[in-house]
């Protein structure tokens, strides 16, 4: 058989054409359809005596598949005469070769080839069921010539989609199928011969309700169907809508004393919440030689206990199975606790229907089933095959009524007690690995809330009552020191008790309308007095200056009477659904208004108005479109055009800005630069300041030298040499005293005043102290 899933695939040969197989085999399938008609179904004791093809005999016989089960008994004979077949049978009675025998005869009789395509499809709720199923039928089909894909989730999608129109056989999961047949142009059912639905009661609830009508409305309403659960769907609306004609109900345990396997032994005990993982940690200890699946309500949950148990090391492998894993992972999982003798596999619910483990010893359920069914199959995990098997299911006080929905479904189960000598705490221990590592803490936080909320949205109220769980013992049990917010259920509690309290309001109301109507028809205290106490009055919220916050907690209930509690606990208020106004909503309503933006109106001396813009210029696009007052939309062109001359508008008045600041800086450096001129003047002597102490004065605010004692165009050559060094002295601070003037005047205009103020600080060079004592002189 050649293989389009996990396996590697096989080359294909050469297939026969059609016409060249209907002349090898016609009186073949011709002789196969008469004996199946004819033959006594009641003789079924073995494969080898019922007339189906060798090859299907063959590949059962290589298998160990000797002698039917009950439900093949009685379904095999009805699906090979072509007829529409709902299955019911206990978990681990075969009810996988009950449909896979028919599937493959199907094919064969209708002579199917690759050119045919699609003529099979088997449609499971779980990734991991699809791959049993597909390991399966691998198995007992190795002889025929049919192509079979498995599709599922987390596998290369690119790589099945080149695949799908040379599969006869797919088994998939119902989202990936939908999934190529919405984005695969060559996938194709038209030529479909039969539909199988395995776990049909999971796939057709309201789970995979819209991706199931949706995948039924691609199929060909002239198939064969055939359904297989342990608890099979009954409801008139799921067979309507899967186009059933004349289906034949089988049910091998119908008649039976109880629902469950024979040599299944079940029990359950009773605990608190906080007790649960030491119990889970005690049977562990004690059960170390054994093979356990340990049932948990969500994935973060089960990665928690996986997580904590792996350090604390019970002694006995451990496995964990839960939806958030890589698909190839999880495959790795299953194999590997499929292969094992002892280990224990943690998982949720995705292990719980159709996955046949081999050898299981013990199934736990640490936390209580959604219903009835979940427990069914959570407990047909052993026990399987007429082998012996033990479960235990792990209650609540508040969870003990699930015991009496069991027994009225069948479901023989007995009450144990929990020896406390054997019992450890391993609370401490949970709390110094939780103070070590943060990422352990974070998973414990995320499998409180996990929890609870799985508690929350459980639709029987009756048995999962979250108020009444001591919530704070169980955070520490989990080794969580302080107890985490679970806000969304806070929210949800404050939504409910909102409509309680309107629905006590308005009846309140119309008890005082009608009281004040008979009685008092003309007062009106009474009415004000009742609306200040309503603290739901939403015109006399924003009234209110001081408000107390509300504080809740799971164990506290809505109908307290007490006048205290009401006093320091304030009832929620109701909140009106206000919608954001967008902005594009405010320029449209001040279009409509006419509203001309960017003025004010200036009142002058005699009180006439005028209209002032602020200074701001306007292109005169601007201006046409202010007085134009046309009522249809925006004009994108004109709009343009408008966006761009207003840029270049901004720009103008940005330079105009720039010049009025750089005016404003030349003012301020003149008018320094005539007081520091007038100082000079003043101080040229060295007079004495206020306090007597000379002024200083600098090389700079020296008066010219040329003024007072002339230019020295030409030297005398019969100077001295000490006349010459002076007069050398004179000129190089003439000309360092010229250099500065000369930078000062230069400099531009758009200088800084700082960059002045450093330049008159600046240290003078021993010359021109010598020029200063000189002239002293």
């Amino acid at each position: 058989m050649v293989q389009n899933g996990t396996k590697k695939v096989k080359k294909q040969q050469k297939l026969p054409t059609k016409k060249n197989n209907v002349l090898k085999s016609d009186s073949e399938y011709l002789e196969l359809n008469q004996l199946v008609a004819t033959y006594d179904w009641t003789k079924f004791d073995k494969f080898e005596s019922i007339p189906i093809s060798t090859r299907t005999k063959n590949g059962l016989r290589k298998n160990g598949y000797k002698q039917p089960t009950d439900i093949q008994k009685q379904s095999i004979g009805y699906s090979l005469a072509g007829n529409d077949v709902l299955g019911a049978a206990k978990t681990g009675s075969g009810k996988t070769i009950a449909f896979l025998v028919p599937m493959l005869e199907c094919l064969y009789k209708n002579q199917w080839t690759a050119w045919d395509g699609l003529g099979a499809l088997i449609i499971s709720p779980t990734r991991e069921l699809a791959y049993q199923i597909f390991e399966v039928l691998n198995k007992i089909g190795g002889q025929h010539d049919f192509s079979v894909g498995l599709i599922i989730g987390g596998k290369d999608l690119k790589f099945e989609s080149k695949r799908m129109d040379r599969c006869n056989i797919i088994v998939c999961t119902p989202g990936r199928l939908l999934q190529h047949m919405d984005e695969n142009s060559l996938f194709t059912c038209d030529n479909l011969k039969m539909l199988i639905l395995d776990e049909a009661d999971r796939i057709l609830d309201l789970g995979f309700a819209k991706t199931m009508n949706a995948i039924i409305a691609n199929l060909p309403s002239e198939r064969q169907t055939l359904l297989f659960s342990a608890t099979q769907t009954k409801s008139v609306k799921d067979l309507a809508r899967l186009s059933l004609k004349n289906p034949i109900y089988i049910s091998s345990h119908e008649n039976e004393k109880y629902s469950t396997p024979k040599k299944l032994t079940q029990s359950y005990m009773v605990c608190n919440l906080e007790d649960k993982i030491n119990l889970l940690w005690s049977f562990l200890k004690q059960h170390t030689k054994f093979k356990i699946i340990v049932f948990m309500s969500s994935c973060k949950q089960v990665k928690f206990v996986y997580e904590l148990f792996c350090k604390l090391r019970p002694g006995i492998p451990l496995l964990a199975l839960y939806g958030s894993l890589h698909q190839m992972k999880r495959m790795s999982i299953y194999d590997k606790f499929c292969q094992s003798n002892r280990t224990v596999l943690f998982a949720t619910d995705i292990a719980s229907r159709g996955l046949d483990f081999p050898g299981v010893n013990w199934v736990v359920q640490m936390d209580c089933p959604e219903d009835v069914n979940t427990y069914i199959h959570r407990v047909g995990r052993t026990a399987r095959f007429e082998d012996g098997g033990e479960s235990l299911l792990v209650l609540l006080p508040t969870e003990e009524t699930m015991v009496e929905l069991l027994k009225e479904k069948k479901v023989p189960i007995d009450r144990i007690m929990v020896n406390p000598k054997k019992l450890t705490n391993i609370q401490r221990k949970c709390e110094a690995y939780l103070a070590r590592d943060v990422s352990l803490k974070e998973s414990a936080q995320r499998a409180f809330k996990s929890y609870l909320k799985n508690t929350f949205y459980m639709k029987n109220k009756q048995i999962f009552q979250l108020d009444k769980l001591n919530l704070d013992q169980f955070a520490h049990s989990l080794g969580l020191v302080i107890t985490p917010r679970v806000r969304f259920i806070e929210r949800k509690l404050a939504m409910d008790n909102e409509k309680v309290e309107e629905k006590f309001k308005c009846e309140s109301d119309d008890n005082v309308h009608e009281s004040i109507d008979k009685k008092e028809p003309n007062v009106r205290g009474p009415i004000s007095s009742i609306n200040l106490t309503l603290d739901n009055d939403d015109d006399d919220k924003d009234d209110d200056l001081f408000q107390v916050k509300r504080v809740w907690r799971f164990d506290q209930t809505t109908d307290s009477t007490n006048d205290d509690l009401n006093l320091s606990v304030a009832e929620p208020t109701n909140k009106k659904s206000t919608k954001s106004i967008s902005k594009a909503a405010v320029a449209k309503r001040l279009l409509k208004k006419n509203i001309k933006l960017n003025t004010k109106i200036v009142f002058d001396d005699d009180g006439t108005t005028q209209v002032f813009n602020g200074g701001v210029m306007q292109s005169s696009n601007i201006q046409a479109r202010q007085l134009d007052n046309a009522k249809s939309g925006i004009d994108i062109e004109l709009s343009k055009k408008i966006m761009e001359e207003e840029d270049k508008v901004d720009k103008q008045m940005y330079r105009n800005l720039l010049k009025e600041k750089n005016r404003e800086k030349k003012k301020k450096l003149k008018a320094q630069r005539d007081s520091k001129n007038s100082n000079v003047e003043l101080n040229m002597s060295g007079d004495e300041d206020d306090s007597g102490k000379l002024t200083d004065f600098f090389i700079e605010n020296l008066p010219d030298p040329d003024r007072i004692y002339g230019k020295l165009e030409e030297v005398d050559e019969n100077e001295s040499d000490d006349d010459k060094q002076e007069s050398s002295m004179m000129m190089m601070t003439e000309n360092n005293r010229t250099s500065t003037k000369r930078k000062y005047n230069e400099s531009d205009d758009d200088s800084d005043e700082s960059e002045m103020e450093t330049m008159n600080d600046e240290p003078t060079s021993d010359l021109e102290n010598m020029a200063l004592r000189l002239l002293s002189r």
